[in-house]
């Protein structure tokens, strides 16, 4: 079994390992995070284009029916009931703006979703909260080496640095 970075587990990886891995790793988290938040924006712009269509829908029958069904009811009343032709009328307006009302209704329900439904704000807050307990992080102690102790990569750094 083995680490991330291919050395053995249990093993003493140094401090350039350990903050490579810590590196990628956080890369990772951060384009996973973004991913998500695309996913969770991609679906709410998908349930308000289905709000929007649905509105747009009602307006369109409401619009471009009225002509054509307000006629063909109307006369179909007063073929039927021998009422008053004016009352026909309105009879056949009330069933199209009832059409129109239920469309409206059924828009008004995905609007409700896609506005509860808080999937970016989701993934600022946990972003945020990783980053908060990142900041608060304190190294682990370690016990002090001696210098005949010293390791190579620390002798590297020191000779690179001077």
């Amino acid at each position: 079994m083995s680490a991330p970075d291919g050395s053995p587990v249990g093993a003493e990886r140094s401090i350039g390992q350990l903050f490579a891995s810590a590196t990628a790793e956080m890369s990772a988290l951060v384009h996973d995070e973004i991913a998500l938040a695309k996913a969770q924006l991609k679906q709410d712009v998908k349930r308000g284009a289905t709000s929007g269509g649905a509105f747009s829908m009602a307006g369109a029958v409401l619009l471009f029916s009225l002509p054509m069904l307000n006629f063909a009811l109307a006369y179909g009343i007063r073929t039927w009931s021998d009422w008053n032709l004016a009352i026909c009328f309105l009879l056949s307006f009330a069933a199209n703006v009832l059409v129109a009302v239920v469309l409206a209704l059924i828009g008004v329900v995905f609007a409700k979703k896609a506005k509860k439904n808080k999937g970016p704000q989701k993934v600022a807050a946990s972003m945020k909260q990783s980053a908060g307990v990142l900041q608060k992080a304190k190294p682990h102690p370690r016990p002090e080496l001696t210098q005949d102790r010293v390791p190579e990569a620390i002798e590297a750094v020191a000779r690179s640095s001077s």
